[in-house]
């Protein structure tokens, strides 16, 4: 590595890739650098690459650092060197972009150069954009839910993928979570793929009801959900080795299946993960050696329903599908009779009021403490999942909500929804 005042040249791949700013602090907390960034990239590059290479990325990018601004960012950068590879995809609101591809080490080191912290890599090779490679299914705890939970509901998904003769490959999300990643036979559709996730998600919740949930409605939900929506088309998932936003820079760690028992989340970081791949090598290295079948579980899928259970509630900006559930109430018009004007917002299952809205998390979270203090007796009465705070992703960037669920405060003191913070 050569070095200048403001920028440093590492080699990879046999390139020679610039990087601006490399002392520019990245994770306050800890201390660590672009350049670290880099460097972590450039140590577990094959591990990295198996899991994100050859698939068209989303840029997640923190130019400020975590507890700066962060966008995400689908079109790959116009002004790029030549060895950056790009396809089109096309989304299901219709419009295109073409998205990163990274082939090699150089590009890794080129993307975390962009303060790309983490990967988030399609489900699909660059040479075919319909037929996804992986199911993913997402254990994603509500607040409260500790990582024991976590752990039981994963030896869960184990015994069902077992059944249904598929290989499951597990990692830490490198948040609160953990992953399970399928690798599948290029056959399937999105959609087949996203059915054949809420089958397992279903089947999971009936083995452990107590424990997990397939309940897509936040409000609904307790214990640890399976997004089997991480399945749907243009959703993206921090893959194995991706540095996460978290002050000690902790990453998403590939395990074995006999480590779930022993590891925490934060064992594994930006500094622990390049030490342990040297070690150990890539936990996920034979993942690509035998793709699975969904036929089995398909099969499961149909079984579930004929019993009744049909299509369940897709992400907001998706269109409506046949035999999905009502997303919304229809309006009433007087008499009793179906309104023709648009219908009205859904009705939630639970008493639900919106407390806060911002365009910062942080912010956010000091409005809820500001309602929280005007409302102490309510207050008093809330869970840690009651609390619901939603990141509303855009184009580019986020912006974060906060309701609360009443359902545990007494009727008598129920605050009324008042102007959102």
């Amino acid at each position: 590595m050569a070095k200048e005042q403001d920028r440093a040249i590492v080699t990879a791949a046999g390139r020679e890739v610039s990087i601006s700013n490399p002392a520019k602090v990245l994770f306050p907390q800890a201390g660590y650098t672009k350049l670290d960034v880099v460097r972590y990239y450039l140590a577990v590059a094959d591990g990295a690459m198996r899991a994100a290479g050859g698939r068209p990325n989303v840029l997640v990018r923190y130019p400020n650092g975590i507890d700066g601004e962060f966008f995400y960012q689908k079109r790959a950068p116009r002004v790029r060197p030549d060895w950056i590879e790009a396809v089109t995809l096309s989304f299901p609101s219709g419009r295109t972009a073409e998205e990163v591809v990274p082939r090699d080490a150089a590009a890794l080191a080129w993307m975390a150069n962009l303060a790309c912290l983490e990967l988030h890599p399609h489900p699909v090779r660059a040479d075919d954009l319909d037929h996804p490679d992986e199911l993913r299914v997402d254990l994603d705890p509500v607040p409260g839910i500790e990582w024991d939970q976590i752990r039981q509901v994963a030896r869960v998904v184990r015994e069902v993928l077992d059944d249904v003769k598929l290989t499951g490959w597990p990692k830490t999300s490198g948040s609160r979570g953990m992953h399970v990643y399928v690798r599948i036979q290029r056959r399937w559709t999105f959609d087949e793929v996203r059915r054949a996730a809420l089958a397992l998600a279903r089947e999971v919740e009936r083995r452990a009801p107590a424990l997990a949930t397939s309940k897509w409605w936040k409000e609904e939900r307790h214990g640890v959900f399976l997004d089997y929506n991480q399945n749907a088309k243009d959703r993206t998932v921090a893959a194995a080795y991706s540095v996460r936003p978290k002050p000690d820079a902790r990453v998403s760690a590939p395990l074995a299946w006999d480590e779930i028992d022993e590891c925490e989340p934060e064992d594994f970081t930006l500094v622990t993960m390049p030490r342990r791949f040297a070690s150990i090598g890539d936990r996920h290295g034979e993942i690509d050696r035998a793709p699975c079948s969904l036929e089995h579980l398909l099969d499961l899928s149909a079984r579930q329903e004929k019993e009744g259970l049909g299509d369940a509630p897709w992400p907001p900006q998706y269109k409506k599908r046949a035999g999905e559930p009502t997303r919304v109430q229809p309006s009433r018009a007087r008499g009793g009779k179906p309104a023709r004007t648009a219908p009205a917002r859904r009705v939630p299952r639970h008493p639900l009021i919106e407390v806060a809205r911002a365009a910062r998390k942080d912010a956010a979270l000091e409005a809820f403490e500001r309602w929280r203090t005007r409302h102490p007796e309510a207050a008093a009465h809330l869970q840690p999942a009651d609390v619901l705070v939603d990141s509303m992703r855009g184009r580019s960037s986020t912006w974060t909500r906060v309701r609360v669920n009443l359902q545990h405060v007494p009727e008598a003191l129920r605050p009324p929804q008042e102007s959102p913070d």
